[in-house]
């Protein structure tokens, strides 16, 4: 007979850890945002903290994707296109597909390894193909493309979801992304639905588990990172019905897939059966239409070709109450279809030469024609035809891209103090240094976005500092200004005090010294 016998030492060390590991667990509480919205007009069903600020994570990706499934469908690009996996591709931190320096990617591989894997490596690849080799340049286009499409609070820094403090979005942004995608590209869209993807032999499950689990999920994106907590947008489709819900903020991906199945079960029954309002207004262009405005306007305005992500496309302006019920109701959108020579069907004809692979500077627009085409694909809001017109176009089909982000021009913009007044109220440095520590709530492109968020900090804050000041720091970042909201007059452990009670309370803070 084998005698086991355990140290008792080693028993209590083991005992610790687990203890360790359990406390560790037990005080993790990201904060916590949801929504869920009716995929068909755009009325939203449950919100908690919709418009407060998250990290998105690898939710990230499904901007990526649209950008992605959008020149897929210009035919810029097919399936079986590879793409170059730079070195900056090749190091970056897992999850994934284990890319070396040298390698291509088809494109078709780059979207599986996105959807299922949430491939690290594969996002650079596809952001360093898209935005002239350059991820910055390609997360400035992310960017542009949000706000074309009504995301307001959503601003990205890198194609993957890996960490960086100014890459914010919010659960309502993300709503208003995954039924766009979806709506815009339901033949990509099939993508998200995929259980799992072999890539060199080695077989990836989707990190979505309410995949078939789910009567009726039919994708679209999980994400986790330790500032965000375990996210999750989801799409689902039950008879008639049709919600897309969001849940960032989860304590585990266990805990965020179960809260994700109680506003399914709860709210799937309150969404609509009447037909769906169209969310894109599908508007072709004929082959000899008089030049629009925009175009006459772009034309005069110089010889230089603009790149893709030149802003040329109007920003959708919203102004919604934060935590506001108010329907997802977009501004009418039109898109204009650029002529494409019909892909051939490989089954059917002989097999075609290798693509050519995807160098960075192969999607600049050659033309500034071609470049309008492509910003006006995204988002240029209908005209009324003047009255009495003798050929009135006809009329578009009711468009959500419109609805979703309109809806939030429900509430008034609040008058603007004068400058000297605003300067008195948030001064450019503190006054008041004493203690040598700040705490920052956020770094803004736009001012007003800083003073916002002061406002909203600022009586939790004095509740704990009165004497505590409120200042917006200016900065600049190569081409970019970035205000930071901050405030001043705390010691070390004032500030770490004080931004663990700001995050109890959902609101992102860190502390510093000044």
């Amino acid at each position: 007979m084998l005698a086991v016998t355990s140290d008792p030492a080693d028993a209590r060390r083991r005992h610790k850890r687990s203890q360790a590991r359990a406390a560790a667990a037990s005080s993790y509480n990201p904060p916590y945002a949801a929504i869920v919205v009716d995929a068909k007009n755009g009325a939203v069903l449950h919100a908690a903290a919709p418009d407060a600020p998250r990290h998105p994570a690898s939710l990230t990706k499904i901007m990526t994707l649209y950008l992605l499934f959008e020149r897929l469908e210009s035919g810029k690009i097919a399936l079986d296109t590879p793409m170059e996996v730079s070195e900056e591709a090749s190091i970056q931190a897992p999850t994934k597909l284990g890319l070396r320096p040298g390698d291509s990617l088809k494109v078709e591989d780059a979207i599986k390894g996105l959807v299922t894997k949430s491939a690290n490596d594969a996002a650079v690849v596809v952001a360093e193909a898209l935005g002239g080799g350059s991820e910055d340049e390609f997360a400035r286009i992310m960017t542009r493309k949000a706000r074309a499409l009504g995301m307001r609070h959503t601003t990205y820094r890198n194609a993957s979801g890996l960490p960086n403090d100014e890459q914010i979005t919010t659960a309502r942004d993300q709503a208003l992304l995954g039924i766009a995608i979806q709506e815009r590209f339901p033949k990509y869209y099939r993508y998200f639905s995929l259980g799992s993807f072999v890539y060199r032999g080695h077989a990836m499950r989707n990190h979505n588990r309410l995949l078939g689990k789910v009567e009726g999920v039919d994708g679209i994106k999980t994400g986790y990172i330790r500032d965000s907590g375990f996210n999750l947008v989801t799409s689902v489709r039950r008879g008639p019905r049709h919600i897309v819900a969001v849940v960032l903020g989860g304590r585990s991906a266990g805990s965020r897939d179960a809260r994700m199945r109680e506003l399914i079960a709860s709210h799937i029954d309150q969404a609509s059966t009447k037909p769906a309002v169209a969310l894109l207004a599908e508007v072709a262009k004929p082959d000899h239409a008089p030049v629009h405005p925009a175009k006459q306007q772009l034309a005069s305005a110089g010889n230089e070709p603009a790149s893709l992500g030149s802003g040329l496309a109007r920003e959708v302006t919203s102004a919604i109450s934060p935590g506001s019920n108010a329907p997802l109701t977009p501004v009418k959108v039109k898109t204009v279809t650029v002529k494409l020579v019909a892909a051939k069907n490989p089954a059917a004809n002989p097999p075609a030469a290798t693509p050519e692979p995807i160098h960075a500077t192969a999607f600049a627009p050659t033309s500034r024609d071609e470049a309008l085409a492509e910003t006006l694909a995204a988002v240029t809001p209908i005209e009324p035809a003047p009255s009495g017109a003798a050929n009135p176009a006809p009329p578009a089909r009711s468009s959500v891209l419109g609805k979703l982000p309109a809806m939030m021009a429900a509430a008034k913009e609040a008058a603007v103090p004068s400058a000297k007044a605003e300067e008195a109220r948030f001064p450019s440095s503190p006054h008041n240094t004493r203690g040598g520590w700040a705490i920052q709530v956020g770094a803004y492109e736009d001012v007003d976005e800083a003073k916002q968020r002061i406002s909203a900090a600022k009586s939790r804050i004095s509740q704990v500092n009165g004497k505590a000041e409120a200042y917006i720091e200016r900065t600049v970042k190569g081409a970019k200004t970035y205000y930071r909201a901050r405030f001043a007059g705390f010691d070390r452990g004032q500030a770490e005090a004080v931004c663990k009670r700001l995050k109890r309370e959902d609101i992102a803070c860190m502390a510093l010294k000044i």
